[in-house]
């Protein structure tokens, strides 16, 4: 992490050391520089700074694969980019978008998202139907962490939660170990019983790209079992 305002030499000496070291060792290892307090670079000239700086840090850095983000506490800069470097964490992000679409397609969802459980961060998404704020994951995240120190005050713990109204519904929930799940519906005839019916059947074929080792070409995901959402509640029952 670098600060915006101040690259001092010992930083970037620092730096070059780290890289060296880097290639000797892991040379396949991925970098992240996150060069903070950018609030505090006048917005003209930002653009031009980001270039400037980029081009520095990856010239040291030349031999490994580098990736800069420019961040601040007072936008969604931060949290974008610590999103950004746990997907890169994860094998077979494809293989978890492909059953995580798969998994929205069944439950006739909008999106499904799921996030790591104690940031919140966003790990992956899909989306059927296409939302307008960009912002929305940066949104739910503080206004879940939030409400989770609330519970916390009454030493309570958040394991779901579920908010409905006349033109759609929302549930979040605990997932796997390390994640959770939220799940958006705008189509009133879903019953939330059978999306959460849905989820629980799908986590097990989850847990080996999220908790677990990863299994190259795994195709668990969906049992046979697994009901259209749109399905009157009593069906469950029977």
């Amino acid at each position: 992490v670098f600060d915006a305002e101040s690259m001092e030499t010992k930083d970037t000496d620092y730096f070059r050391r780290v890289c060296d070291a880097i290639y000797t060792n892991s040379r396949g290892a991925k970098i992240f520089c996150l060069v903070h307090k950018m609030d505090l670079i006048n917005e003209n000239e930002r653009e031009q700074f980001c270039k400037v700086r980029e081009a520095q840090l990856k010239k040291i850095g030349e031999r490994l694969d580098l990736t800069c983000f420019w961040t601040s506490i007072w936008d969604e800069t931060l949290y974008k980019a610590w999103s950004e470097i746990v997907r890169c964490l994860i094998s077979n992000l494809d293989t978890l978008k492909a059953k995580l679409r798969a998994l929205c397609e069944v439950c006739e969802a909008d999106e499904v998202v799921i996030f790591e459980r104690a940031t919140f961060l966003v790990i992956a998404h899909a989306v059927i139907e296409a939302h307008d704020d960009i912002h929305r994951f940066e949104k739910i995240s503080n206004i879940i962490k939030q409400f989770k120190l609330s519970c916390n005050k009454k030493r309570a713990g958040l394991e779901s939660l579920q908010v409905q109204n006349a033109n759609s519904t929302v549930l979040i929930l605990d997932f796997t170990v390390c994640t959770s799940i939220m799940l958006v519906c705008s189509d009133t005839r879903i019953r939330p019983a059978a999306v959460l019916h849905n989820i629980q059947l799908a986590t097990e074929g989850f847990k080996p790209l999220l908790d677990d080792a990863p299994i190259a070409g795994s195709d668990v995901l969906l049992e046979p079992k697994i009901i259209p959402s749109s399905v009157p509640k009593a069906s469950l029952l029977r």
